[in-house]
């Protein structure tokens, strides 16, 4: 067993690393996100639409969706239709027919409506990727990381709720690799990585593992070559919507906060920061001025920080910072940070040894 695919499904991006740790290569690639390339797909449609598939990334997609409920008729499967919301009163509120996954099928049949499929996965986009690096499609083991938000009980804040399923896991065992998933082993509430692995389960992968896209982003930021061998570290992964930030000490997570990148600036990124190091961030707080929330198990203090290591498409948003950061290149690629950290995980989770091509 060595040949690895890890994914990274971002709002922009879609991260490629394909390794071969018998023989020490890898390739990469950094490709345009499937929900910005499906949006562009669904906006050049004529006519009626009827989106078929499974919960994916929404964003791009679910606006231009709404767009054209306005003029045609968007009919969307109960399946795909969790992309938009998971509550399917809340899509039909934009206009968008939500029909169960049988009549979906019907209305396909009589030829009335434009097809799209949803979906974070397209198998034969990934061939074609592959195609172009020069190496096959049929590896060992595929991880996928994406952000799920999850799906929270009635009347419970889905934020609220995916920062207690981390909380809840963290305090069994502080590791971020811990937040790694088995395809068989996804909890019920991460609707999205569980439609993410039942695609990547047909591509021809021995193994699939799914995991949320900040805990990757953690985990590879701290294998920056400026801060493995550190005790304890501050890592902040802006990515293109999302922003995320850990405190770790002997690789355990001692906090993280998370936000969406554009609710966030560099005053507010720097007293977080320091807020988190201190311990002095609250869940509740966070959320209440529109942040993802924060969760904090000890702190060891802001002047204890060896090293901040900033990673993400958009950590130009610390150019200028007055506290000293290094930005973070793992396995010398800013944007492999998820992609690394994922393989990292799935290494531990099987007792193997961690890659280091640094």
């Amino acid at each position: 067993m060595s040949r690895f695919l890890l994914l990274d499904v971002g709002a922009g991006t879609l991260d490629l690393l394909w390794v071969d740790a018998a023989s020490g290569l890898h390739y990469k690639a950094v490709c345009r996100s499937p929900v910005l390339t499906v949006a562009e797909t669904a906006r050049a449609l004529q006519g009626d639409i009827l989106v078929t598939g499974v919960e994916m990334g929404g964003g791009a997609l679910s606006r231009v969706l709404k767009e054209k409920a306005r003029k045609v008729d968007v009919v969307m499967s109960i399946s795909a239709s969790a992309t938009v919301h998971h509550d399917p009163d809340r899509v039909r509120s934009h206009g968008i027919r939500v029909v169960d996954d049988i009549e979906a099928v019907e209305i396909l049949h009589r030829g009335r409506h434009a097809r799209l499929v949803s979906g974070d996965l397209d198998r034969d986009r990934l061939r074609g990727i592959l195609a172009g690096l020069g190496v096959p499609l049929d590896v060992d083991v595929v991880g996928v990381c994406a952000q799920d938000h999850g799906v929270p009980p009635h009347g419970v804040s889905h934020l609220d709720y995916r920062h207690h399923l981390f909380r809840d896991a963290l305090d069994k065992d502080p590791r971020p690799h811990h937040l790694l998933y088995r395809h068989d082993g996804i909890p019920p509430a991460f609707n999205r990585l569980r439609s993410i692995a039942a695609e990547a389960r047909k591509l021809s992968a021995g193994e699939v593992y799914v995991m949320d896209s900040g805990m990757a982003a953690v985990i590879g930021a701290s294998l920056d070559s400026k801060a493995a061998a550190l005790r304890r570290v501050l890592v902040l992964d802006v990515a293109t919507s999302h922003t995320v930030a850990a405190a770790l000490e002997e690789g355990e997570i001692c906090g993280f906060f998370e936000y969406h990148t554009a609710a966030v600036t560099l005053d507010r990124l720097e007293a977080l920061l320091r807020d988190l190091a201190e311990g002095n961030l609250r869940h509740e707080d966070i959320l209440a001025e529109g942040g993802h929330g924060a969760y904090i198990r000890r702190a060891f203090g802001f002047s204890a920080v060896e090293r901040i290591v900033v990673t993400g498409p958009r950590r130009g948003l610390l150019a200028g910072s007055d506290v000293e950061v290094h930005l973070g290149a793992p396995w010398g690629d800013n944007m492999m940070t998820g992609t690394v950290g994922l393989l990292d995980a799935i290494l531990r989770r099987k007792g193997l040894e961690s890659l280091d091509v640094t």
